[in-house]
């Protein structure tokens, strides 16, 4: 089977009014202006695909997670749909590189959307905690995987992933802290930067791979 080799996707500007308002924030406004505009890559998938191609990268570096995800495409001869992937043989997918536990993910996910057990067409209708209530009944989609859907797929700007790592490493970092913040703690933290928390998260992330001078 060919090696798929990555490619650089096409980024798109978002949360714009999150970066102004915190970029007159007291603490995180050194770190925005300097890390700058925040541009996520563009997303064109629809939900099945995208949250395929999730399960695919989940707990992998990114190179490797998207030959796997490569592979999983060319084992689904680029149709990327539950009934193609409840087709196929799990043998095929096996190959691909899926490990058995995102092998039930995916195919957990293709069953509960062709039933119609998880609806996903009308998602941009919905509300956040809709979003994410839906989602989670799918094997292998917890509230993180949820939440980074509804950011990076949805662009919604008013979610704060409290239960990630980074995120609270970042905001400790950021605010000279010893300690991290639990993910309870930092619920009510990031109250202040409301309606632009997924642009807090964002800038998390990226004060810590940042230094200022």
């Amino acid at each position: 089977m060919a090696t798929v080799t990555p490619t650089e996707p096409a980024l798109s500007t978002i949360w714009t009014g999150g970066r102004r308002k915190l970029g007159r924030d007291p603490v995180l406004g050194p770190w925005v202006r300097n890390v700058g505009t925040i541009r996520v890559p563009v997303v064109d998938d629809d939900p099945f695909s995208y949250l395929a191609r999730t399960i695919c990268y989940q707990q992998l570096a990114g190179r490797a997670a998207a030959t796997i995800h490569g592979r999983f495409v060319e084992a689904l001869k680029g149709e990327v749909t539950p009934q193609k992937v409840l087709r196929v043989r799990e043998s095929t997918l096996r190959k691909a590189g899926l490990s058995r536990a995102k092998l039930a993910a995916v195919r957990d996910l293709a069953t509960k959307i062709r039933s119609g057990e998880v609806e996903v067409h009308d998602l941009s209708e919905q509300s956040d905690d809709e979003v994410i209530g839906r989602l989670v009944k799918v094997r292998g989609i917890g509230v993180w995987t949820a939440q980074m859907y509804l950011m990076f797929r949805m662009y919604r700007p008013d979610i704060w992933p409290t239960g990630d790592l980074g995120v609270r490493n970042g905001y400790a970092k950021a605010h000279g802290l010893a300690v991290s913040p639990t993910s309870n703690a930092l619920e009510e933290l990031g109250d202040e930067y409301r309606p632009w928390r997924s642009a807090a998260a964002f800038y998390c992330w990226r004060i810590l791979e940042t230094e200022l001078a």
